[in-house]
């Protein structure tokens, strides 16, 4: 037997390097597959053989593993070292193709552990170099992203609002205080902001906030739960809805009064 292999030190930090029977036959697998394209005669039939393939069965890899071990180290059953090498191929390091007589097995990135040490250095260096080249890229972008966003978040100096916003801020809180006198004063600045919001982001005219400020101030049940612009912004549909729907059944009480009236009906 002749020639040799490459073995990286990291293999020292792969789980099959606990595994004394494992790792045997790994490195058995290695020193047996061939370096250069050839064939083999199996029986009488030519085998065409890849660079990192070589071939066996079940009573060729358990004579090769038995090969040099003392009589109390050798593995006695035939099929055992086979299914270790199945093993192997779940693992993910190498591949058997199976025929009625015989089986291939291919080692799996055989380049990797046959290529020039300075060669294959320079280009997992280069590779090294990428990796930590991309992570660091990735983390000033993260970087910037952070400082774009604390820059967002920053609370402004003053909160941006118009003489309209902090009008309805005030005009809600004498309503509020009408119900309640003992009502305490809020921050009105934050209730202008507030109705800012209302207005911009939500669409709705002065005209219509003043309106149902005015409205749910006057009716009994949601005097008691509109107490403040955010409630308000909260249930602003649910109260348009209940507005017109109040509306609705006063104009058409109206058109029966009339209908009624213009036929003499109340005579």
């Amino acid at each position: 037997m002749v020639g040799w292999i490459k073995l990286h030190r990291k293999i020292r930090s792969n789980p099959i390097f606990n595994d004394p029977q494992l790792l045997r036959l790994w490195i058995i697998c290695l020193t047996e597959a061939t370096h250069a394209e050839r064939d083999q005669i199996v029986g009488k039939q030519k085998v065409r053989l890849m660079p990192g393939e070589f071939i066996t069965g079940r009573f060729d890899i358990a004579e090769l593993y038995n090969f040099g071990l003392k009589s109390s180290d050798r593995v006695k059953g035939k099929s055992t070292v086979y299914r270790w090498l199945e093993k192997l191929e779940e693992m993910g390091y190498l591949s058997i193709k199976k025929t009625n007589k015989f089986s291939i097995v291919n080692i799996d990135n055989w380049a990797l552990y046959q290529q020039e040490g300075t060669e294959y250095e320079h280009r997992n260096e280069q590779q090294m170099n990428i990796k930590r080249t991309t992570n660091e890229q990735q983390m000033n972008t993260n970087k910037n992203y952070k400082n774009v966003k604390n820059e967002e978040n920053k609370k402004p100096s003053r909160l941006k609002y118009e003489i309209c916003d902090i009008e309805n801020a005030e005009y809600l809180f004498k309503e509020i205080k009408t119900n309640n006198p003992d009502a305490k004063k809020p921050n009105l600045e934050k209730w202008a902001n507030e109705f800012r919001l209302i207005r911009e982001r939500d669409k709705r005219t002065d005209e219509q906030i003043k309106y149902l400020i005015k409205w749910t101030q006057q009716d009994d049940f949601w005097k008691a739960n509109i107490l403040s612009p955010s409630s308000l912004r909260k249930h602003y549909d649910k109260l348009v809805v209940k507005i017109k729907s109040i509306k609705g059944k006063e104009q058409t009480k109206k058109r029966s009064q009339l209908r009624r009236e213009d036929f003499n009906l109340d005579d």
